[in-house]
């Protein structure tokens, strides 16, 4: 089993900054890709951004130019650093993490953080 552990979450006023942070433990052979997923009330979830091992990162449109996303390999940490936060960014942030088994990669969700961007 692997588990997530996420903090950073919180509310802040349009225009400002938050960072989120994800440390992945348990039973980790290898790791596929690492990322970030959003669920607003009334909307689906999606895909925020994405770091693959050994790949470019993905961002979805809407928060290109303002989020950034890093890992650090040798702590299992995936970070999300958003700037020029707006209201239409207040969501449940979830962390993901794909990792290598030997039946195919296993993805594993994070609790989920609150963000809350206020007008």
């Amino acid at each position: 089993q692997v588990q997530l552990v996420e903090s950073g979450g919180g509310l802040v006023q349009a225009g400002g900054s938050l960072k989120l942070s994800c440390t992945a433990s348990g039973s980790i052979f290898g790791i596929v890709s690492m990322g970030w997923y959003r669920h607003a009330p009334g909307k689906q979830r999606e895909m925020v951004a994405v770091i693959p091992s050994g790949g470019t990162s993905n961002y979805a449109d809407s928060v290109k130019g303002r989020f950034t996303i890093s890992r650090d390999n040798a702590k299992n940490t995936v970070s999300l650093q958003m700037n020029s936060l707006k209201p239409e960014d207040t969501a449940v942030y979830y962390c993901n993490v794909v990792v290598v088994r030997v039946s195919g990669p296993v993805g594993y969700w994070g609790q989920g953080t609150q963000v809350t961007v206020s007008s």
